[in-house]
């Protein structure tokens, strides 16, 4: 079935994180485990668009949301691209397959309100946990980060002369993000409590834990919701979020939509506009208290 291969294939020539080879393999084997009990046949190489449709509609029956169908069958798709490129099959399946309507996920930025209530919280620390975590979020809502982004920055990376951070994105892309004074000077006073950690064995890593190893995404999403609880009401309280808050502010304040694009790291602009809906009614709001015909 060329398992191994694909996701060889996924790592070295997709260049994909292991997260995302990871959901890749686990979505494969879901239809696996499927295709072996409906048809009693263990090669998926040779199923044909039917029998995927009835594992489909097995999905649906479960009550599965059509987003995460959809990842699957993406999942599924790029698995028979990947055997018709190599030459093992001689059509994919899954190429005339239109993908289930989804709706859309409301993502609701954190107020600058809120995530200046969060900073000022974070100022009246002067420790090594305080001053990281306000880095945490100093960076995040600067830069616009992923989680897994700013958990993998390095020492190197910070470059407080040029005043930018270099961010290494999806698919091993890199992209520099310029830092604000009140974030350089949040870095440097971080960098001199960080020579102070007991048993540093991290030198190249940025951000380490209270132990002196380097921080992980769970601790990183911990940070951000813990402290963020205590200021929001919002049901999503994650770095995401944050992120999410970053381009929205940005794009309120009439950032150019490519430019956003870039600092986020996204490949296309579809993958931007995901941010605009906050500042689409920000603009309403503004419309509606100075257009003239309104004020009659």
């Amino acid at each position: 079935m060329f398992i191994q291969e694909f996701v060889d294939y996924l790592f070295l020539e997709k260049k994909y994180s292991a997260n995302t080879v990871a959901a890749y393999k686990a979505d494969l084997l879901s239809f696996i485990e499927f295709y072996e009990d409906e048809y009693e046949v263990k090669d998926i190489s040779k199923s044909n668009y039917t029998q995927i449709r009835s594992w489909i509609v097995s999905l649906v029956d479960k009550e599965v949301s059509n987003r995460t169908i959809n990842r699957k069958v993406s999942s599924l798709k790029t698995y028979f691209k990947f055997l018709l490129k190599s030459e093992q099959i001689e059509k994919n399946p899954l190429a005339k397959h239109k993908a289930l309507k989804a709706s859309k996920k409301l993502q609701i930025p954190f107020s600058d309100v809120e995530v200046d209530q969060v900073l000022k919280e974070l100022l009246s620390g002067s420790d090594f946990k305080s001053v990281r975590d306000r880095l945490i979020v100093e960076l995040f809502y600067a830069t616009g980060m992923r989680r897994i982004e700013l958990v993998n920055l390095r020492i190197m990376d910070v470059d407080i002369s040029s005043k930018q951070v270099k961010v290494l994105g999806k698919r091993n892309k890199e992209r520099y993000v310029p830092l604000i004074p009140s974030v350089l000077e949040t870095v440097k006073q971080y960098l001199e409590l960080r020579k102070e950690v007991v048993r540093v064995s991290d030198d190249s890593s940025l951000l380490l834990t209270e132990k002196g190893v380097k921080i992980y995404e769970t601790l990183v999403y911990r940070v951000i919701n813990g402290y963020f609880s205590k200021v929001s009401s919002k049901v999503k309280r994650s770095p995401h979020i944050l992120r999410h808050s970053f381009a929205t502010h940005l794009l309120n304040e009439g950032a150019n939509l490519n430019a956003v694009k870039e600092l986020l790291g996204h490949s296309s602009l579809a993958a931007t506009q995901v941010y605009t809906h906050q500042s689409i009614a920000q603009l309403a709001k503004v419309y509606k208290q100075s257009h003239p015909r309104n004020k009659k």
